[in-house]
């Protein structure tokens, strides 16, 4: 998922973002070396990295974290890695494991907590649209025979239409389909306009990806004030906004923005969702919590499983409805060192423990 989140940004000193690009550029050029890989699977140090990020390889493994997480309150959001596949057997496979990993959901009894997210490039995407359209529906049927639901990640600026087509076309047989939008994409805020319909899910992101000036914002005061007006936009809409963020400043400014609608008296269509499902909005994922103070727009928060863990308690803690992306699947290896190219804290904790295996 690397084009959904951004992390937050820990180091401010033109030094110190010198030494921290260093240090990604060579994270993301060993990610191709097979000894390095090799590395990092059979180090104990490093395999404890992995398992902060990463759920498991298979059904079992991410089911079990899926328990966990809700035990204590918070919402998941699976995906089974493996977004570059390059023909139909291996798109079929990514089908196949959703599948499975919807059933085992199931049967754990953890639908009504749990969603998946789905990359169409993991369906086979970028080499046959209409494959990839058609695995689409067939993993949103077998997510709503589960009593779970989808959302349909983005990727970079190229693939947008095209994705923003087919969850058009996924939503007029299940409308309890998920969109992802990112913010730093100058489109964005057009976009949310058109997404924001009664019962439409969106997750709104920062987006990640390396775009072009001529079509995404690169400062990050401009991509902030997009987040902003995005966000604005969502929360006077009909539908349900999903704020993924780990940015202090925008997760006040979500709760600020929610009770301000409410305030306005724009919150009451939501008492009559046409998405709302005798079964407790399982379809959907769960409702909504009460959030603090009267009568709020509804709303969640999304962040990656690893990620201010804290944050995210504290925040189920205050009454929010919190989703967290978990990563599963045995193509592992090119999210972790993206994730680690990221951050620097855990990019340096990662270097130390190769450093002290070799």
């Amino acid at each position: 998922m690397a084009g959904d989140f951004a992390w937050p940004e820990t180091m401010r000193h033109p030094g110190a973002v010198l030494r921290t690009a260093m240090l990604r550029t060579a994270v993301l050029a060993a990610s191709g070396d097979p000894r390095v890989r090799q590395l990092v699977s059979t180090t104990r140090l490093t395999r404890a990295v992995v398992t902060r990020f990463v759920a498991g390889e298979d059904a079992a493994a991410a089911v079990t974290v899926a328990d966990g997480l809700a035990a204590t309150g918070l919402r998941v959001s699976l995906a089974v890695l493996g977004e570059d596949t390059t023909d139909r057997r291996q798109a079929e496979e990514s089908a196949v494991a959703y599948g499975g990993l919807l059933r085992a959901l199931a049967d754990a009894g953890l639908t009504s907590a749990a969603e998946v997210s789905v990359k169409l490039s993991a369906l086979g995407q970028r080499f046959d649209a209409s494959l990839a359209r058609d695995l689409a529906l067939w993993v949103c049927q077998a997510a709503r025979d589960a009593g779970s639901c989808v959302t349909v990640d983005m990727e970079d600026h190229t693939t947008t239409d095209a994705t923003l087509t087919v969850v058009a076309e996924l939503r007029r047989e299940f409308d309890e389909t998920g969109a992802v939008v990112q913010a730093y994409l100058r489109r964005t805020e057009a976009d949310c306009r058109a997404l924001a319909v009664a019962g439409g899910r969106v997750r709104l992101c920062k987006g990640a990806y390396a775009e072009p000036p001529s079509v995404a914002f690169t400062h990050r005061a401009e991509v902030e004030a997009s987040y902003a007006r995005c966000l604005a936009v969502l929360m006077a809409g009909q539908g349900y906004p999903m704020v993924a963020t780990h940015d202090p400043a925008l997760v006040e400014l979500a709760g600020r923005v929610a009770g301000a609608v409410s305030a306005d008296g724009q919150s009451a269509r939501w008492s009559a969702r046409k998405n709302d499902r005798q079964d407790g909005g399982s379809r959907l994922g769960p409702g909504p919590g009460p959030g603090p103070g009267p009568a709020r727009r509804p709303f969640e928060y999304q962040m990656l499983y690893g990620v201010r863990p804290g944050e995210q308690q504290r925040l189920v803690g205050a009454g929010e409805v919190v989703r967290v992306y978990v990563p599963c699947g045995r193509e592992w290896y090119g999210y972790l060192m993206r994730r680690l190219a990221e951050r620097p804290a855990n990019l340096l904790f990662f270097l130390r423990a190769l450093r002290s295996s070799g």
